[in-house]
């Protein structure tokens, strides 16, 4: 994480996508047209490259989290996330849907655009920064407009390159 400028006092620090997010773990088309089959495609690419990651534990955490509500916050956008006893460090994982899924959004339409995050048990503050950062990155129209033209995985880490820049 770097250090945002402004008052040093205040040791805030801002998250950057790419701080937690690996080029591996972008897959630029989902072939799931469901939310679990979705969820799945996503743990799969984290245990690919996390072993150690039970795949079933995983789902479980993902989907109970679900039952909560939605993390389909709208606007094509979703963020599933848990908290896992595995995990060292977070994980995140980004899958993009051209069609769309029917995730419950809380807007009622399609979700596109997914961000899957996985946080040790005891890290609320680093996850309470990851999910914020993803949010202020999300409400750029123009931003969730060229992710889902973006062309493929390479166009989609360099978008994700101008979004940590800009915000």
């Amino acid at each position: 994480m770097k250090k945002r400028k402004g008052n040093p006092a205040l040791h805030v620090f801002a998250m950057k996508i790419l701080d937690i997010l690996d080029r591996p773990m972008i897959m630029a088309q989902l072939s799931s047209r469901t939310k679990e089959g979705v969820l799945r495609e996503l743990v799969q690419t984290l245990v690919q490259r996390e072993k150690q990651l039970d795949e079933n534990r995983l789902m479980e955490i993902l989907l109970e989290r679900e039952s909560l509500g939605s993390t389909g916050i709208g606007e094509g956008v979703a963020i599933p996330h848990g908290k896992s006893k595995d995990v060292k460090n977070l994980m995140a994982a980004f899958g993009r849907s051209i069609p769309g899924i029917d995730f419950q959004a809380l807007d009622g339409k399609p979700t596109h655009l997914f961000f899957l995050l996985v946080a040790p048990e005891n890290s609320a503050g680093v996850h309470l920064k990851a999910l914020a950062q993803i949010s202020r990155l999300m409400k750029d129209q123009g931003l969730r407009k060229r992710l889902l033209e973006a062309k493929g995985v390479e166009d989609i880490y360099a978008l994700f390159v101008e979004g940590d820049e800009k915000y």
